[in-house]
């Protein structure tokens, strides 16, 4: 049987999230937390594959994205409150568990929802990120690594970063995505999708106060300790710096 993806707004933790939804509604839940520069249609290849397998499937637009809600200030990208509008998303679903399932920023999601709220996670897929305290070290003892993190120190500028973005139609965007992925991965249809969302008012800086926030309180982002729900962590044998998306 063939499920339609539905389109939904979602009340949680105080905003609205424009939620993508589908497979039977009795279903066991799954969440798919995106990165950046993405949106919900980032798992638009995953989504009908996993509600054919009997799964509900909830791949919102996350705080600050595409159509979601985007509060003004970087205090409000803090991971705490990323982590507790996943967490409402559930309770929306009326799902005491769901299986949570994150790349990129997505995935730093993902590992503080199951430190802090293993009770409501049954289990997590979590794509190239590591623990974020391996991160942490790793940032602080290999110079190479904080080389291929230069973006986000850039980011922490203001206003430049959007700027930068938002040039020759979100080349920078459009870069990101084709450089980090296999040839034609990317249709031009599918990068008007994302230029679409991009383009959302207010989107740029929301989707870059990720960064901000995390900068500012690295601490809180990297004390996520032990865990203790099951853990499929799944990396790619070659990853891919973002040094050619400097090319303005």
């Amino acid at each position: 049987m063939a499920f339609e993806i539905e389109h939904h707004y979602v009340r949680t933790n105080g905003i609205t999230l424009h939620v993508a939804q589908c497979g039977p509604i009795n279903g066991p839940l799954v969440v798919l937390l995106h990165g950046f520069p993405e949106f919900w249609y980032s798992w638009r290849k995953q989504i009908p594959v996993l509600a054919e397998a009997g799964y509900r499937v909830w791949a919102p637009d996350q705080r600050g994205y595409n159509l979601s809600e985007k509060p003004r200030g970087v205090s409000n990208y803090q991971i705490d409150k990323l982590g507790a509008d996943v967490i409402g998303l559930l309770d929306a679903a009326g799902q005491a568990k769901a299986v949570i399932i994150g790349h990129d920023w997505g995935a730093a999601v993902a590992w503080w929802l199951a430190a802090r709220y293993p009770a409501r996670v049954a289990q997590v897929a979590i794509l190239n990120v590591p623990h974020p305290a391996v991160l942490f070290r790793a940032l602080s003892k290999a110079p190479q690594q904080l080389l291929k993190s230069w973006y986000i120190f850039f980011f922490q500028l203001p206003l430049l970063p959007e700027k930068l973005f938002r040039r020759k139609e979100y080349r920078f965007g459009r870069e990101s995505l084709r450089e980090t992925s296999r040839p034609d991965t990317f249709s031009s249809y599918d990068l008007q999708q994302y230029v679409r969302a991009w383009a959302q008012p207010g989107a740029l800086t929301a989707m870059i106060n990720w960064y901000r926030a995390s900068f500012r309180k690295s601490r809180r982002v990297g004390r996520v300790g032990r865990i203790t729900v099951p853990v499929r962590l799944l990396w790619g044998r070659r990853m891919l710096s973002w040094y050619p998306y400097w090319r303005v």
